[in-house]
């Protein structure tokens, strides 16, 4: 859920799937991103592609309704969905107005709870939930704003669904992943600086791929990692442990 173009970490992650072996579904929400899921689909040998907007529960049961017809069970879920009104990611945080506040929460962050919760009788003892994170959920980043905020909460959630999921064999995690251009990244004002500066001072040089998240994606996806829930895993070239770069 979240593929939104060639670009995307969600891609990332399903065409690593694809190629050892799983079979896929995607949503999409809305004509506009259906013509940009639709080859992608095709190309992971997919036919399952459903609108959901997910800030509308019946719309959210459909696609779960409709999998379950299909396949009767899940081994796995990627939430890769987020929003918010790019124009107040630029400035000040203080200046973020209730309506964005409460729509990014909503869609970045509650997202995940409901689509969880509606999910959970179709995933499979041993099952994994993924979901997308960034390092503004922790520390401040240029113009991220309201989006850190929810991506804290976010993360927040990952750590409680866990918990609640622990039981029954499913685990709950996050990949936190470094600045990359994606459509998402694109919307963040001073994107490019972003990047250039990430790119310069992570520990690991060169630049992260789309194959570096794809391939963290399937390890916790997987039963490589069955012994792991509740944890926010950094894939950005070791950026996050960076305090202060080295001077020049």
């Amino acid at each position: 859920m979240g593929v939104a173009n060639n670009h995307s970490l969600a891609w990332g992650i399903a065409n690593l799937l694809h190629k050892n072996g799983a079979k896929l579904a995607y949503t999409y929400q809305g004509d506009t991103f259906k013509k940009r899921v639709e080859p992608l689909a095709k190309q992971t040998n997919s036919n399952l592609i459903f609108n959901c907007d997910v800030t509308k529960t019946k719309e959210i049961k459909d696609v779960f309704s409709a999998i379950k017809k299909e396949w009767k069970d899940l081994d796995f879920i990627v939430h890769g969905i987020a929003y918010s009104d790019r124009n107040e990611l630029t400035g000040r945080y203080l200046d973020t107005s209730k309506e964005n506040f409460l729509k990014t929460l909503e869609i970045s962050c509650y997202s995940l709870t409901e689509i969880t919760r509606i999910a959970e009788p179709c995933i499979n003892e041993g099952g994994s939930i993924l979901t997308l994170s960034f390092g503004g959920s922790v520390k401040v980043m240029p113009n991220y704003n309201v989006m850190g905020v929810a991506k804290a909460a976010l993360e927040s959630s990952v750590r409680y669904l866990s918990s609640d999921l622990g039981k029954k064999g499913i685990r709950v995690n996050a990949i936190s992943a470094g600045p990359m251009r994606t459509l998402s990244g694109a919307g963040v004002g001073g994107a490019r600086e972003i990047f250039n500066y990430a790119e310069k001072f992570s520990p690991l040089k060169g630049k992260l791929s789309l194959d570096n998240v794809g391939s963290a994606g399937l390890y916790l996806l997987s039963d490589l990692s069955l012994g792991v829930t509740g944890e926010i895993h950094y894939v950005d070239l070791g950026y996050n442990t960076i305090g202060m770069p080295k001077p020049e």
